[in-house]
């Protein structure tokens, strides 16, 4: 699957795609997408059979932050409005 995942998700296809909470690039790691922003503490967002799953319900937080809302406001500063 990662193979597949690699040559569906090009260099342009992720050039396009944005996290949509801090509309931040998205590195593809291993079987997830990863938000660059807020560095360290990125959104992860899943990949099911093939296809991203860039929904706010169902990103997973960084550790510590127990909730979408309580990441807005920690990482406030570095969320494009």
């Amino acid at each position: 699957m990662a193979d597949e995942l690699k040559q569906a998700l090009t260099p342009q296809v992720l050039a396009i795609l944005r996290c949509p909470v801090t509309r931040s690039e998205l590195r593809l790691e291993g079987d997830v997408l990863i938000a660059e922003k807020p560095e360290g503490a990125g959104l992860r967002y899943p990949i099911r059979d093939g296809i991203p799953v860039l929904l706010m319900d169902e990103a997973t937080l960084p550790e510590g932050v127990e909730s979408i809302e309580a990441f807005k406001a920690k990482y406030a500063d570095a969320i494009a409005e």
